[in-house]
């Protein structure tokens, strides 16, 4: 199938509403789906898993730390050990939801700082890892992708988890592949023109230019656009269109 295109999905919390799920559903392939705990509330998890379901979307889930205030975007002190129980709670109750219809979560994606954390910390990658190998063999882990890759492959070959490598389309990157620091200029990307070119050469495995200069190039399993960008559905339908025509 080539790339794939991802999007954080179920981010609303009660009378709040966050993106247009309904829109942007049937033009991604994988639905990062919010577990509880930075967005979502129950009846939010089941209505975007029938969404997901009704527009064969895959389901992934998108744990984070207990952080509703905050969207998950704030870092935590947290062990190794409650990292692990943290995915495992959140896995789960997505999981129930899915059986309930008659399907299952199909992969992992930490969110926002627990993403960041797993990316920088071997120890919490191995947890998240772990995580996922004691829900079920075979639950792939979604991570993201560097310029060198081998350490975490070598931790998810031990432990017998596959990885999805994910690029992001409005995310501004570093020379080493990691993302820019939420806040710092040039680390979330506003202009459709930027997104969408910088999806496809990810997508073609062109060089991306960064803005302290340089090039940088990924290999990726994954793109992700955000939901809540605010041109997120007219940036999505084009690249949906023009990663069909590849």
């Amino acid at each position: 199938m080539g790339i794939l295109l991802n999007c954080d999905m179920g981010e609303s919390f009660g009378a709040w509403r966050m993106g247009e799920d309904e829109l942007v559903m049937p033009l991604v392939d994988q639905a990062n789906i919010a577990c509880g705990f930075h967005a979502a509330d129950p009846l939010t998890m089941q209505r975007t898993v029938k969404l997901a379901l009704d527009n064969e979307v895959s389901i992934g889930a998108h744990p984070a730390y207990p952080d509703l205030v905050g969207f998950g975007r704030r870092a935590m002190a947290v062990e190794p050990e409650e990292v692990e129980a943290l995915l495992l709670y959140q896995i789960g109750a997505l999981d129930g939801l899915c059986r309930a219809e008659g399907s299952q979560v199909d992969y992992v994606k930490p969110h926002g700082a627990l993403y960041n954390a797993i990316a920088s910390d071997a120890s919490l990658l191995r947890a998240a890892l772990s995580a996922c190998a004691r829900y079920r063999e075979g639950l792939p882990l979604m991570v993201l992708a560097r310029v060198d890759n081998s350490a975490s492959q070598r931790i998810a070959e031990q432990l017998g988890v596959p990885l999805l490598f994910e690029a992001f389309a409005d995310r501004g990157y570093a020379a080493d592949g990691s993302l820019l620091v939420r806040g710092t200029p040039g680390a979330v990307h506003g202009e459709d023109e930027l997104i969408l070119a910088q999806a496809l050469a990810f997508a073609r495995g062109e060089p991306v230019s960064l803005a302290g200069g340089g090039t940088l190039t990924l290999q990726a399993d994954s793109l992700c656009v955000h939901g809540d960008h605010a041109h997120s559905r007219a940036v999505l339908r084009r690249l949906r269109a023009a990663l069909d025509a590849l």
